[in-house]
């Protein structure tokens, strides 16, 4: 493993590198898991936020609108990267989404980082970032909303950029949150 598993849940799951704990996790919080293994040298990097249970509370409807902010930033920078970009300007992308939504001050950390024989490398996806992406990088992108006291939210996939354009290495569905009575 290329790091410690990341499994927080609740209010936890603020904490983007929190450490697992004793906590119960109850039906319709937020449960953040960050996985990576290491395979012939080479890292991966891979969270979600999943809501465990069928019972329908205010705080499930939270998330669900929440998750869905997180991953239309995730799409919309994926959809957006070209090469030759500066690494702020896909981080912009995300940011924008999560701004106008008005979570600007719960995305504490930068969008992604690169992956390679180490599971922090470059390119620096952040807001301060100078790093040019070109084809071949592999990187993450990682968009968050973190609420203290509540509860936080990451979609983080890797891709490679490919031929101008970034192609998804990770094979999880990215869908949102489908909440109703019937679930």
């Amino acid at each position: 493993m290329p790091f410690e598993l990341i499994l927080t849940s609740g209010p936890n799951s603020a904490l983007p590198h929190g450490r697992p704990t004793e906590r119960t996790i109850h039906p319709g919080e937020p449960v953040l898991i960050d996985i990576g293994a290491r395979i012939s040298g080479y890292c991966s990097d891979f969270s979600r936020t999943i809501c465990l249970g069928k019972e329908l509370k205010t705080e499930s409807y939270q998330l669900s609108a929440i998750y869905d902010i997180v991953l239309k930033a995730q799409t919309t920078a994926i959809e957006g990267i070209e090469s030759g970009m500066n690494a702020s300007q896909v981080d912009q992308l995300a940011r924008i989404v999560i701004k106008q939504a008005g979570y600007g001050d719960a995305f504490g950390h930068n969008l992604g980082h690169g992956v390679g024989l180490a599971v922090h490398e470059l390119p620096g996806l952040a807001s301060n970032s100078s790093d040019l992406l070109l084809d071949g990088m592999v990187f993450t992108i990682e968009p968050g909303i973190y609420i203290p006291g509540w509860g936080g939210v990451r979609v983080e996939d890797m891709v490679v950029l490919e031929n101008g354009k970034a192609k998804l290495l990770t094979r999880s569905e990215m869908v949102s949150f489908q909440l109703s009575a019937t679930h």
